[in-house]
């Protein structure tokens, strides 16, 4: 090795070994050769991210089945058809105001909440004070929320479906189950609706970005049969990013902040 700078090589008697070479010659310096280097991973693909690696979903999830072609008769009187589910979806979720005269002759109006409200203030009180989030009182917030979207769906003309008190249609929407005791803050739904202010402003204008886009809709589902995708998937997303909101600061399901995205 009279060119070979000098260094530690493999032993030429004994591979096992490295032996220091001076640059012009072998010397008496021998240590054992360290192991090779392991192989490097494999690049994965986009199709084959380990499930562990993933980001884990959020707490309440919304998906809209999209059709090929929707009809255009129950799309043009799809405000008039909405009416009877409307009132059962006011009925239900709507509060009530009283009037009467109090015992000094003044006129007194009192009004209370609906049930939508009150399902928040109970369900408030419940984590507060005992840590409890019982299931057949989520599972109940689930229903009424599923049964709102369907209407919702509807009226924003994503699903021909007249909206069913019982199925789920082709509107999926699922909120996980909270362990209360483990995965909420006790304090945290006092201030959770305080928090959500700037999705609220965000989502104002989303919303009304959302309502030019189902009149466009409207109009091309009239004279194509066909709702666009594009518009299709920016409305279900200004939904399913409601759905977390609302999941978050007032269903209090979950106390993971919500993604400020349309996905």
């Amino acid at each position: 090795m009279p060119e070979t700078p000098a260094g530690w090589y493999p032993d030429p008697q004994d591979p096992r070994y490295v032996r220091y070479w001076n640059g012009a010659a072998w010397t008496d310096q021998l240590a054992p050769r360290p192991p090779d280097p392991p192989p490097p991973p494999p690049p994965i693909s986009a199709g084959s991210v380990p499930t562990g690696a993933a980001s884990t979903p959020y707490p309440a999830r919304l998906q809209v089945d999209f059709a090929e072609s929707y009809d255009r008769v129950t799309t043009f009187f799809r405000l008039v058809m909405v009416i009877p589910i409307a009132i059962v979806i006011g009925v239900l979720t709507a509060g009530s105001t009283a009037t009467y005269y109090d015992d000094a002759g003044k006129l007194v109006s009192t009004t209370s909440g609906g049930i939508v409200s009150g399902l928040f203030g109970a369900t408030l009180l419940m984590i507060l004070f005992r840590k409890r989030y019982p299931r057949w009182w989520f599972d109940f917030a689930q229903e009424l929320t599923r049964f709102s979207m369907r209407i919702g769906a509807y009226v924003a003309l994503l699903t021909d479906e007249y909206p069913s008190t019982v199925e789920h249609q082709r509107v999926r929407l699922d909120l996980d189950y909270p362990d209360a005791d483990a995965d909420l803050n006790r304090g945290l739904p006092l201030v959770k609706w305080f928090l959500a202010i700037p999705h609220y402003i965000v989502l104002f204008f989303l919303t009304i970005a959302a309502f030019f886009v189902v009149v466009i809709a409207w109009f091309a589902i009239l004279f194509t049969g066909r709702y666009p995708r594009g518009l299709f998937d920016f409305v279900v997303g200004v939904g399913r990013w409601w759905l977390r909101v609302d999941a978050y600061a007032f269903l209090l399901v979950t106390d993971r902040y919500p993604p400020f995205s349309l996905e």
